[in-house]
């Protein structure tokens, strides 16, 4: 018998692991340096995370400042990186108002439904930002959903 309502998730535990077992075998294949996965949903929360033997123990903070930071601002940590080059003081700003959840390099990247709504992120740390990326990337498409990085419009 069930004593309380489930809440409606649009991104389930089997597909959160479908894309850190993808992204981790990924870095696996490109010879990359150990990674942390953490995939969260849409309010900032991890549904799952792994990190790769020998991954060293702050990579799962990087990873999760990195889709929080793609959840804050509706597009990838690595284009907010890119759109704010000229304002550090800005970016030191929003990552002291996030106390220390926020990460604007690459390897946050938005999971997006058919519609290209965000259901979710992937954050990634381990190898080199844009590898940490790439590996997020696959992830995402191996569990047949939608990579955000910025809007083509």
């Amino acid at each position: 018998m069930r004593n309380v309502y489930p809440t409606h998730q649009t991104l389930s535990l089997t597909q959160a692991r479908r894309i850190i077992d993808a992204a981790l075998a990924y870095a696996a294949s490109e010879a990359m340096n150990p990674i942390t996965v953490t995939v969260m949903d849409t309010s900032g929360h991890p549904l799952s995370c792994d990190r790769a033997d020998g991954c060293a123990t702050l990579r799962l903070a990087v990873a999760h400042g990195k889709a929080r930071a793609a959840l804050g601002y509706g597009v990838s940590s690595g284009t907010i990186g890119q759109r704010n080059e000229s304002r550090p003081a800005f970016l030191s700003a929003v990552a002291a108002a996030s106390q220390g959840e926020f990460i604007p390099v690459a390897g946050g990247v938005l999971i997006l439904d058919p519609q290209e709504r965000v259901i979710g992120a992937v954050g990634v740390s381990g190898d080199s930002s844009e590898n940490d990326e790439k590996a997020a990337i696959t992830g995402i498409e191996a569990a047949d959903l939608g990579v955000g990085l910025a809007p083509k419009d």
